[in-house]
């Protein structure tokens, strides 16, 4: 696999040796053997150090690797929120998709990151995009969810941004019945709070 030493020291969240490469001339946004850069390479490890460094110095928030991920949209699908809070500070594009069609908010929502769902709703994410499979973020976190208290909130703060609480799947079924058929009560009664049918 091609890494940089750039790569390396994001590995390692070693910023001296990110500033030192950086001044004397290491490409910031060179690519590894898997299309990744050296934000991504942060990213992944949560090395919130390193991927400052970076992207103070003005590395690419939006470059996806070979699979579609992005620092951006991968800090949004794991909960790295101090990472993603960066990205969205610096250009991050919210339009941007993943390789299953879906934007930050979905796997956030699905994943149960509460405080990452609500800084990319602030951010001003559309909360009723649709991915490849069909799925808002509201599905997902219901679909793919597990009921519990963080699932809740995501839930909730989705329903407060306005998210559509009838917006079905690709198969016609609607978040309310969906919540229903996994026995999620508290969601359900949020969804119907909210107009749900």
């Amino acid at each position: 696999m091609r890494t940089t030493p750039l790569h390396a020291a994001a590995a390692q969240d070693d910023v001296e040796a990110i500033g030192k490469l950086l001044s004397e001339g290491a490409e910031i946004d060179a690519r590894d053997g898997t299309g990744a850069t050296p934000l991504l390479v942060a990213t992944h490890d949560n090395k919130i150090a390193a991927a400052g460094a970076l992207i103070a110095a003005g590395a690419n928030v939006n470059a996806k690797d070979n699979i579609e991920d992005s620092p951006y949209l991968y800090a949004g699908a794991r909960g790295h929120l101090e990472i993603l809070k960066l990205t969205l500070a610096h250009g991050a594009d919210l339009k941007s998709i993943n390789r299953y069609g879906g934007t930050a908010l979905i796997p956030a929502s699905e994943r149960g990151h509460v405080e990452t769902v609500r800084a990319l709703i602030a951010a001003g994410v559309d909360v009723d995009h649709v991915n490849k499979l069909g799925w808002t973020a509201l599905l997902e976190a219901i679909i793919l969810g597990d009921g519990g208290q963080r699932h809740q909130q995501i839930v909730s703060l989705l329903i407060k941004a306005e998210a559509d609480v009838n917006l079905a799947d690709s198969d016609g079924v609607k978040p309310l019945l969906h919540a229903r058929d996994r026995g999620f009560k508290e969601i359900e009664k949020l969804l119907m709070a909210a107009g749900a049918s």
